[in-house]
């Protein structure tokens, strides 16, 4: 690796360094006296939960973790053998498996039983069953935020009504009788500060790509940029800390130049900028990346990283409206949108960010991404002029990632925007 490659690890070394602080946290948290509270990434309400002192656990991240770490094709048959159908979302399956085995995280740690579970209900109908599940094997509450779907693209302001007085008279009394603590406003307003800060240089990272060569993969690289705003560190010093961290070495690499970093090093010619619909897979994430870091193929923007907030279109956490903007932050995640709303996100990514063509993973067991994405990409092409691509893998469920076929359809692709762009392939 190159010195630049070392220099841009140091955001992806504090970043783990973050990630296994908060499992060592959790595990702590039993003898501690410290409360947990299981939630979910979009939607999330991070900065009232820590105002609290409560300690967030997220399921989804432990099974993408999981998946990155080999962990989840053992935890998905041991759901199976309970009855779980091989179509039910394989985040689902990995995260009781995980329970049945043990609850041990993904980085060898005692998870605790949570104090609460905390669902709030952002446009994924699995949600809601995957917390009926949680509920029969633990002994807690459950709160519930219904957050109104944007089926017209708008928030509107009786949503956000509706949205801040759950927060009132349910969510905040909840925490409150959780924690034994009382809600404190001014604490909140804090962490909605520091948030703000974190969210602007996320959203700079982000828009980087807009230049040539772009010094990120919005995509691959970019679930790595989004860990810890969409999970458990949005609000908090360390989380501040990390994306000024990581703007400042992105700003070094588009002074001098350079593509985005690998899990090889530098990423050679930009050949292809891509914009991508859809999680990636995570059991083969290496592999995948490579696929296209191997073709010059770089993904310059990307639907995934919007599922935790849209920041890149003007939303902020206010610290002047504190309920008023995590009420407002619910309903403008990605899975939160319409159709249409999600097909004009990404044409205006497509011609904002100067993209070559566009690719969907289409992911076998997540309803929330998948239903409607062949009339998206039909309605893509045909408002850009631009062909698409399509694949198909899972999210944690390894028999669902043919490699061959993947690898095959994305060289395909690209050799056809190639000879649309009337030059030779490798020229």
């Amino acid at each position: 690796m190159s010195e630049h490659s070392v220099e841009k690890e140091q955001s992806m070394l504090l970043q783990k360094q973050m990630i296994a602080g908060h499992y060592q946290a959790l595990a702590r948290a039993p003898e501690e006296g410290r409360k947990t509270v299981y939630t979910f990434v979009p939607g999330n309400l991070t900065e009232l939960l820590r105002s609290f002192d409560l300690l967030p656990v997220l399921p989804e991240i432990n099974a993408l973790q999981s998946g990155m770490r080999k962990l989840s094709a053992g935890y998905i048959a041991e759901a199976e053998k309970y009855g779980h159908s091989e179509d039910v979302c394989t985040y689902v399956k990995c995260d009781i498996g995980m329970l049945k085995k043990g609850n041990i995280s993904p980085t060898g740690t005692q998870l605790p039983n949570p104090d609460l579970l905390l669902l709030s209900y952002t446009g994924c109908f699995t949600f809601m069953k995957w917390f009926e599940l949680l509920r029969q094997e633990y002994d807690c509450p459950v709160a519930m935020l219904h957050v109104p779907y944007q089926a017209d693209g708008k928030i509107h302001p009786h949503h956000r009504d509706y949205v801040v007085e759950q927060l009132r008279s349910e969510v905040i009394p909840m925490l409150e009788k959780i924690s034994g603590r009382r809600y404190d406003e001014d604490r909140l307003r804090a962490s909605l500060a520091l948030s703000v800060y974190a969210e602007d240089d996320l959203v700079w990272v982000l828009e980087s790509a807009k230049n040539t060569p772009s010094p990120i993969d919005a995509y691959f690289g970019g679930v790595y940029y989004i860990g810890p705003i969409f999970s458990a560190f949005r609000g908090t010093p360390e989380g501040v800390e990390y994306y000024r961290t990581l703007r400042q070495e992105i700003e070094a690499r588009l002074r001098d130049g350079l593509g985005p970093i690998t899990p090889e090093g530098s990423m050679g010619r930009e050949r292809y900028r891509l914009v991508v619909e859809g999680p990636p897979n995570w059991t083969s994430f290496r592999e995948f990346w490579k696929m296209f870091y191997d073709e010059g193929a770089v993904v310059v923007a990307s639907s995934y990283t919007k599922v935790g907030g849209l920041y890149d279109r003007g939303f902020r956490h206010d610290p002047d409206r504190p309920l008023e903007s995590l009420a407002e932050y619910c309903m403008g995640c990605y899975t939160n949108l319409g159709l249409p709303s999600r097909v004009e996100l990404l044409e205006s990514y497509i011609r904002e960010y100067h993209a070559d063509g566009f690719m969907i993973n289409s992911v076998k067991s997540c309803n929330s991404f998948s239903a409607g994405q062949l009339l998206m990409l039909r309605q893509l092409e045909e408002r850009t002029g631009i062909p698409g691509g399509f694949i198909e893998s899972d999210l944690v469920d390894p028999r669902y990632f043919s490699s061959a076929n993947i690898k095959n359809r994305i060289e395909s692709y690209l050799q056809m925007l190639e000879q649309k762009r009337g030059t030779k392939v490798g020229a």
